[in-house]
């Protein structure tokens, strides 16, 4: 399995990620990941629309609960073309728990806990910690990569304008 040492920190300690690293371009890997009542879910069987993918270590976490918090308002912004998916390691029933507690509704929180699918297919799985470095991609409809941002440093939110300018563009 590919690795890439010291891709990101945390509090400025280097943390190696296992998976490749993707380009915008690109064609964006299947993956699978478990729903908030245990079902699994391929990406490949969500209908066709524009994406943010927004992988976060766990939803428990302030910069993980603020970013999470950022792209719930923004769904209702951005309307039924775009489809906003949060995935994390967290077991799917700390995310539904945490959702309800939040008022999150307007996007989807997904568990990779079971097999790391999405954390090393889009290269953000965490070796030393096995949880997904925090990262946000943007997928259009074709299933093309338009936008890919691995936050270097993981108590940092990631480019909020630099997203929106990607959906804007894919739109």
């Amino acid at each position: 399995m590919f690795e890439r040492r010291d891709a990101v920190t945390i509090h400025g300690a280097p943390l190696t990620i296992i998976g490749p690293e993707h380009i915008v371009g690109e064609h964006a890997p299947d993956f699978e990941v478990l729903d908030n009542d245990l079902n699994p879910v391929k990406f490949s069987s969500l209908p066709a629309k524009l994406y943010v993918i927004a992988a976060v270590p766990s939803l428990d976490t302030p910069v993980c609960d603020m970013e999470t918090r950022w792209f719930n308002t923004e769904a209702a912004r951005l309307g039924d073309d775009v489809g906003i998916l949060t995935i994390s390691m967290d077991l799917p029933f700390a995310q539904k728990r945490w959702c309800g507690a939040a008022g999150v509704d307007r996007l989807q929180t997904y568990s990779d806990h079971r097999g790391a699918s999405f954390g090393v297919a889009y290269g953000v799985l965490i070796k030393e910690l096995r949880l997904l470095a925090r990262a946000v991609f943007v997928v259009d409809k074709s299933g093309i990569f338009r936008h890919v941002q691995i936050v270097p440093e993981l108590s940092q939110e990631p480019d909020y304008n630099a997203v929106l300018a990607a959906l804007k563009a894919a739109l």
